[in-house]
């Protein structure tokens, strides 16, 4: 039987890119994003593979399990989880607002959390979960306090559950993306902050979605067995580097 993976938010950007090389590497897919755009753009992207499309709110605990029941029943029993699904708002700590806040942290950490939970209970004798999370939840950025905050709190999560899940043979790690050109990136990044960004990047460069997507794929497979618990920064040395020189 193929395995089994789900991806929230894989109807775009990072979540597009693992459900592509997934797919290719002979995963059954299902993609779970609330974006009905989105998930016709991505059907046109995917044409001729056997991805499954649901369109869901992954904070409706409801409308989670029922997209997750018949995933199961058209593809089996799930083998991992890929939590892409995420908002990323900039704004400036004082210019935030409760609701802001609330709704980035809902749906980025709690969405998390309930799509990782429905998952869980239906996953077969084994399995594994990758959260793609952010930089943000281990170094501060200036104008993303809501980010920060949700990031951060799905590594702390992360290694709870690998703690917790480990006796089911359920692994979890996170990924800590850097600056990934996105959707959200172009549309946040304008020249002057990606003049900044390349600064203080070893790379000197953004990195691209598939670059993410190998390392999701290497955490699901069996070459990472012994990997749990772990927060893996993807992100061109950004959190490594000291002071470097500027490009000239």
């Amino acid at each position: 039987m193929r395995r089994h993976v789900v991806i929230t938010g894989g109807a775009s950007g990072i979540g597009l890119a693992c459900a592509d090389l997934l797919l290719a590497d002979g995963w059954q897919v299902s993609v779970l994003d609330a974006s009905r755009e989105a998930i016709s753009e991505a059907d046109e992207v995917l044409a001729g593979h056997e991805a499954l499309f649901f369109q869901t709110d992954i904070t409706d605990e409801e409308a989670v399990d029922t997209a997750l029941d018949e995933a199961v029943e058209a593809s089996g029993p799930l083998g991992g989880l890929v939590n892409c699904a995420r908002v990323m708002p900039q704004e400036l700590f004082e210019r935030t607002g409760a609701e802001l806040f609330r709704e980035t942290v809902e749906i980025n950490l709690t969405g998390a959390f309930v799509a990782s939970r429905a998952a869980v209970m239906r996953m077969g004798e084994a399995g594994a979960i990758v959260n793609v999370s952010s930089i943000s939840g281990l170094r501060g950025n200036f104008g993303e306090v809501a980010y920060a905050a949700s990031q951060g709190g799905v590594i702390a999560m992360t290694r709870a559950m690998a703690v917790e899940l480990a006796p089911k043979a359920i692994r979890v790690n996170a990924i800590a993306c850097g600056a990934i050109e996105t959707f959200s990136i172009r549309m946040n990044h304008h020249s002057d902050t990606r003049k900044l960004w390349r600064d203080h990047l070893p790379e000197r460069r953004y990195g691209e979605p598939e670059e993410v997507a190998g390392v999701v794929r290497f955490l699901l497979g069996a070459e990472a067995s012994y990997i749990n618990g772990q927060v893996i920064a993807v992100d061109g040395g950004f959190t490594a580097a000291g002071i470097i020189p500027r490009t000239p």
